[in-house]
């Protein structure tokens, strides 16, 4: 009998990595579902997946720690001993002025947003070169191309990981490793709501968007599903905008 696949997705409880989840899961794939604090969130996004026939594993993880990372990798080696997919979701970052960052507020958004995805991606190669590769996609945003306003930690960082994304997808090709990004538009998620011009993005991008629509999580969720397709493997090293055609305009 064929081993089912298996997935893992960083910050996998709400909103894009909760979309993602669903959509592989849909696909028979079992998953890792990293998250950071929202104990009870989890077990209810488990419950909801698992009720689709696929098994679960919750593994609470601060990604910003390179520890940590390696016990979980070894965890998922021990439960599942492969892996086929990794989506480097897991995102977090200081909303200020660029005159107003302190190192912390650096350290903090850079360390979970790219340096977490560099080592993840080690670990990830290291499970995937078992069952004879598999593939990676990173989540970025517009940030990383476009200046926004109070997003310049997140901004750098999501420019980092498009560029790791780059490097990861040449250094990895030879072990059949494909790599590529997805970067979004403005999405209403929870993550929104810490923006203090929340409302001033969202009225923006409702009222430019050439699609004449938001960007949905099952729109970002499709262009990821996309990349780990077999259709998408001769992709390599990309980041696919998914944001309605805003950026087009100037």
């Amino acid at each position: 009998m064929q081993q089912r696949k298996v997935a893992l997705i960083t910050g996998g409880t709400r909103g894009i990595g909760k979309a993602i989840a669903h959509r592989l899961a849909d696909q028979g794939c079992d998953l890792v579902i990293n998250y950071l604090r929202n104990r009870t969130v989890a077990r209810e996004t488990a419950a909801e997946l698992e009720a689709k026939g696929v098994r679960v594993h919750l593994v609470k993880t601060n990604v910003s720690e390179t520890e940590k990372i390696k016990e979980m990798f070894a965890e998922i080696d021990r439960e599942f001993g492969r892996l086929d997919y990794f989506v480097s979701n897991a995102a977090s970052g200081v909303l200020r002025p660029l005159m107003e960052l302190e190192q912390s507020h650096w350290d903090w958004t850079l360390n979970i947003n790219s340096r977490a995805y560099l080592f993840c991606a080690q670990e990830a190669a290291k499970l995937m070169t078992k069952s004879g590769g598999g593939k990676m996609v990173g989540l970025s945003s517009l940030g990383s191309q476009r200046v926004i306003p109070n997003y310049t930690t997140v901004g750098v960082s999501k420019a980092a990981l498009e560029s790791l994304t780059r490097y990861l997808a040449a250094e990895l090709a030879s072990q059949n490793i494909v790599v590529n990004a997805v970067s979004g538009g403005a999405v209403d998620t929870d993550a929104l709501k810490h923006f203090p011009n929340r409302q001033e993005i969202l009225s923006d991008a409702a009222d430019r968007t050439p699609a004449g629509r938001m960007v949905t999580p099952d729109d970002l969720a499709n262009a990821v599903m996309f990349l780990l397709s077999e259709e998408a493997s001769m992709i390599r090293g990309q980041t696919l905008i998914v944001d309605g055609g805003i950026s087009i305009l100037l």
